[in-house]
């Protein structure tokens, strides 16, 4: 069954599933649009990312540390050889993957992973290689964090329409005790809950917020961030989108702009884990910025895109945000910078952990088993009628 968020339930409209003809995926109703949830591939493990390339190609990570390949329909036996060593522990692994935008002419692609540190434990790195004949060589490193922590890698990499690259860092599960304003999150000197940007080869842009500040990470863009693992940069606005996680309730949806401070762990709407008791000083405070959509409880947000295709022609210029503890698809109808109404769409179908679009306008999910099972990636294709 699939759920309406409650905007769509107080308005009247809801959605439901229809018994399939055999052989066949059942038919979704939702608004605007019918679709099927197609399996495209399967037998995959702990998949993070999907990317497609210009010939057709889809690229995805799984988590243990292989880059795998679809072509024409079938995945490939074999990984991608050249991946570097990964912190394949816990969250850590093969995280995101991204082509560069001129990848027909240069064949590079970029990928994030938890790079282990020479003593213990890990942090954020993202490289990039050029990708040919199914391998990958030519493979330099291009950003490492400064931060450690158990989790929490954020990890999303997204190019804007000027090339430049953004990359989260998540806040490593530093616990927030004591003076709230002392956390890594707050502090510029390290690179714990940021949003950076970068040139393409990993220099630094010289109009970056905090470039000119004595002590701080020139590759910060944004700070305050607790684990952001959706980001979406909209092709005609050129505005910038990312979602974090919240603990226990508080996920939000944030307009990410240059030097401004969302808040973590200072202010939010999540509460401790195990007591449940409060975490913030408030939910809004000055000088820093509040969310555009709070999830309450939890749909522990991840990947996300802004559609664009022509497949689902009334679900153009919606946001779409996969949920992993939810188990769903949120649907967000945008009004400029706002957020308009909501809809639930693929309720119950597993852990979504990376939503795309492919060139051919289907929305693509991949579905992670928290244990470990094997899952697959799936697309939502529509039916006859809307």
């Amino acid at each position: 069954m699939i759920r309406t968020s409650f905007a769509l339930a107080a308005a009247g409209l809801f959605v439901s599933a229809v018994q399939p003809v055999a052989g066949q995926a059942p038919i979704f109703r939702s608004a605007f649009h019918d679709y099927r949830v197609v399996t495209v591939a399967d037998g995959l493990e702990h998949p993070w990312s999907i990317a497609f390339l210009p010939g057709g190609d889809m690229l995805m990570t799984e988590r243990p540390g292989r880059l795998r390949v679809v072509r024409d329909g079938r995945l490939l036996p074999e990984s991608v050889p050249g991946v570097p060593q990964v912190f394949a522990r816990g969250q850590g692994g093969l995280l995101d993957v991204v082509p560069h935008p001129d990848f027909s002419s240069n064949h590079l692609i970029y990928f994030s992973f938890s790079k282990p540190y020479a003593d213990s434990g890990a942090t954020t790195a993202v490289a990039r290689g050029r990708l040919e004949n199914d391998r990958l060589t030519d493979v330099q490193e291009i950003f490492v964090a400064m931060s450690r922590g158990a989790g929490h890698y954020g990890s999303r990499l997204a190019f804007d329409r000027n090339g430049f690259l953004f990359i989260t860092v998540g806040d490593r599960q530093v616990p927030p005790r004591g003076n709230l304003a002392a956390h890594p999150a707050q502090d510029l000197s390290n690179h714990h809950g940021t949003i950076n940007r970068i040139h393409d080869d990993g220099r630094v842009p010289a109009d970056n917020p905090f470039v000119n500040r004595a002590g701080a990470q020139p590759e910060i863009f944004s700070y305050g961030h607790r684990n952001p693992q959706g980001l979406a940069v909209h092709p005609e606005t050129g505005d910038v989108w990312a979602n974090e996680h919240g603990p226990q309730g508080g996920d939000e949806l944030n307009l990410i702009r240059p030097g401004l401070n969302y808040g973590w762990p200072g202010v939010g709407f999540g509460v401790n884990y195990r007591t449940g008791a409060a975490i913030h000083e408030g939910t809004l405070k000055e000088g820093m910025e509040p969310p555009v959509r709070v999830w309450v409880p939890s749909i522990a947000t991840s990947g996300m895109l802004i559609y664009t295709g022509d497949r689902f022609p009334d679900w153009k210029g919606n946001l779409f945000v996969g949920g992993m503890a939810g188990e769903q698809l949120a649907r967000l109808t945008m009004d400029g910078q706002r957020v308009k109404i909501e809809e639930t769409l693929v309720h119950g179908t597993g852990r979504i952990r990376d939503v795309r679009q492919g060139p051919d306008g289907y929305i693509y999910l991949a579905i992670d088993d928290e244990d470990g099972a094997p899952t697959p990636v799936v697309r939502l294709e529509p039916v006859d009628g809307r």
